[in-house]
């Protein structure tokens, strides 16, 4: 009867043993909960919203990226010619001193989505355009035809500052292609420069609510070897709003004017 006893006892131990390493198995191999993000916001023809979903609200938060090195996609440096290469060294030495950005003047392509302030875009359908606001520098907006237009032919396409973008779907990415940029521009903080040849292809895909996944690929050959991209993750503050910034050209004021 004792026997029996033991018998009984031990098989109840093993019994539990055995339940206690299913369940400790069970859960090492159950899955992790997925990232459960609110899905890509569309426009009412299902178009990705690229802006505000919320009347009043929101803005991308735009990350400081001073070396665009941390950000190539598929390299490690950047192919510069050598007299890019030099005068890119040259301007890094004196620290940025006469970056034009510096001196209110307007960022363009990368340039401007990797400066830390916000940018909002407004998409407006019926005209055929996109709008995109950027707070920081000298206040600047930009235009990006969608209306399936081409570029300006030969002198028509007066060099600028931030240049004539023009903008198609693929799928759920916005590809803009911009031309007709003037030379006086920095690339990024570090100096790295462009002649007027520069053509930049950019991919905007907003993969959820809150990441815009922003790619840009530029191709010089009056500057660089190849062309080369940087791309990015930028993050959408649902609580943010513009505020006003003021920058100009040739600005003479300076902080301490405050306590004079």
């Amino acid at each position: 009867m004792k026997n029996n006893k033991n018998r009984a006892r031990t098989f109840t131990t093993m019994l539990i043993s055995a339940l206690v390493a299913h369940l400790a198995n069970a859960q090492v191999a159950a899955p992790t909960p997925p990232d459960i993000r609110p899905p890509t916001p569309r426009l009412e023809d299902g178009t990705p919203n690229l802006g505000r979903v919320e009347i009043g609200k929101g803005y991308w938060a735009l990350e400081q990226h001073r070396v665009y090195a941390d950000i190539l996609v598929g390299r490690t440096d950047i192919p510069h010619l050598p007299w890019a290469k030099a005068l890119a060294s040259e301007r890094s030495a004196t620290e940025s001193r006469d970056d034009p950005q510096g001196h209110c003047l307007p960022p363009m392509g990368p340039r401007m989505m990797t400066t830390p302030y916000p940018m909002e875009i407004v998409q407006l359908p019926q005209q055929q355009r996109i709008l995109m606001i950027f707070e920081g520098g000298a206040h600047m907006w930009r235009e990006i035809y969608m209306d399936g237009r081409e570029f300006p032919a030969g002198d028509e396409l007066n060099p600028t500052w931030m240049g004539y973008s023009i903008g198609h779907w693929e799928g759920d990415t916005l590809v803009v292609q911009v031309r007709g940029f003037n030379a006086k521009s920095w690339l990024d903080m570090t100096g790295d420069p462009h002649t007027e040849q520069l053509v930049i292809t950019e991919k905007f895909t907003r993969t959820d609510l809150y990441i815009l996944h922003y790619e840009a690929t530029l191709d010089d050959p009056g500057a660089y070897t190849t062309d080369w991209t940087v791309a990015m993750d930028i993050k959408w503050d649902p609580a943010g709003q513009l505020q006003e910034y003021v920058c100009q050209e040739n600005n003479l004021w300076h902080g301490s004017k405050l306590n004079q």
